[in-house]
């Protein structure tokens, strides 16, 4: 027999109990196959040494507890670490002009609600935005436009505080010209 149909066979003979064995030392399967796979490649690159001995099964299953000790290690170490470090902070909810900003932006067409968040949220010029989204510079314009007259038609007078927030209209189209 050679050493590779050697080597299959003791595979065959033994990996559903090995399979068992791990599943009983972890609880998980999919932790289980891990362990298993790692443990024959390991018997397979040292197969002509693990051939003379007398129970090799033994040997993989010595493996299999070192790597699930060292993999419980592991996991105590970053539970630990974990542990140590304070909670992040707690990211404050947003306020109240922003939900309403949005709400009013998933008004309008998803051309214009692009535009906008790339010239307000991310400060790119039209130009920019132009070739981004493979328009002409006029096409940006008018998005901008049309956006901020569909987010002026929808947000009402009981929001005087979000339009002092922003850049005015009249200071945009100037702005756009610029960028």
């Amino acid at each position: 027999m050679t050493t590779t149909e050697d080597f299959d066979s003791f595979y065959r003979d033994t990996s559903r109990r090995l399979a068992r064995y791990a599943y009983g030392l972890t609880g998980d399967p999919g932790d289980a196959q891990d362990l298993v796979q790692e443990a024959y490649a390991r018997a397979w690159q040292r197969w002509r040494r693990l051939a003379d001995y007398e129970d090799r099964e033994a040997w993989l299953r010595l493996v299999v507890n070192r790597l699930a000790t060292d993999r419980w290690r592991r996991l105590g170490i970053r539970r630990a670490r974990a542990a140590a470090e304070p909670p992040p902070s707690p990211t404050p909810p947003p306020s109240e002009n922003t939900v309403l900003l949005i709400r009013a932006m998933r008004t309008l067409p998803m051309a214009h609600r692009r535009a906008l968040a790339l010239h307000y949220l991310l400060d790119r010029s039209v130009a920019e935005i132009a070739h981004e989204t493979g328009s002409s510079v006029g096409t940006v314009k008018s998005w901008l436009s049309r956006g901020r007259a569909g987010l002026a038609a929808v947000l009402d007078e009981d929001t005087p505080a979000l339009a002092g927030n922003g850049r005015s209209h009249e200071a945009t189209n100037g702005a756009d010209d610029a960028h």
